[in-house]
């Protein structure tokens, strides 16, 4: 545990977890990816990125992704953001972008979501690793149940959080979450096959920002 790069609000809840046999099959799933040269992506300095952009103690908003992006140079971490500079932005953010223009009349060009996350928003991934070229390829590997722990956490959290679910995936994952003691906001996913389907129109960003300024506490700036 140690060696692991976790800020220690983090550390603090999730030290057990690393001990259970889920991780330690993750453990070796991942040593033989490595053993068998194959790319995992991000780098594993940026694993733990979401936890360690957005401490326990000053998550406000949660928004649940599926995996990192398989494309050498973009994943760094954090669901649906990708690193500086990177041309084109993924098409799932382009309509992201799209809704928080027409909800709150924010443009966007970059796609680096950093800043959201040093606000409170956690920007985490259902997986947080993936093999190079290969979308989804660390499913069921034992990364689920290391955030389906972090969701029983947040949940348990006394403190009010936004949680954010786009898509069935999101949803099922979510679907511990106290809706009595939380806000939570449900619509398809911003990906171009189901955007149009109830994603756009939706205004998760101005709706956040409400129950947020409602609860006493400070909005989230959207811009990037």
């Amino acid at each position: 545990m140690d060696s692991i790069q976790l800020d220690d609000s983090w550390k603090n809840i999730l030290t057990d977890i690393f001990q259970s046999q889920q991780m330690q099959h993750l453990k070796e799933f991942l040593r033989n990816e490595k053993n068998a040269s194959r790319v995992i992506l991000p780098h594993s300095s940026l694993w733990f990125n979401a936890l360690n952009s957005t401490p326990l103690d000053q998550v406000k908003v949660v928004i649940l992704g599926q995996d990192p992006y398989p494309t050498p140079g973009h994943a760094h971490g954090l669901c649906f953001s990708v690193l500086p500079d990177v041309k084109p932005i993924p098409k799932s953010l382009i309509n992201i972008y799209k809704e928080l223009q027409n909800d709150l009349g924010i443009s966007n060009q970059s796609g680096h979501l950093q800043c959201w996350a040093e606000q409170g928003v956690l920007l985490l991934n259902s997986v947080l690793t993936v093999s190079s070229g290969q979308a989804n390829s660390h499913q069921g590997k034992g990364w689920e149940y290391f955030t389906d722990t972090i969701i029983e956490k947040l949940n348990e959290q006394s403190r009010p959080i936004v949680f954010i679910l786009w898509g069935n995936y999101a949803q099922k994952k979510g679907a511990i979450i106290d809706s009595q003691k939380h806000y939570v906001l449900k619509s398809p996913h911003p990906s171009p096959l189901s955007a149009y389907r109830g994603f756009f129109g939706s205004k998760p960003f101005s709706k956040t920002n409400e129950f947020l300024h409602s609860n006493g506490q400070s909005i989230i700036d959207w811009h990037t």
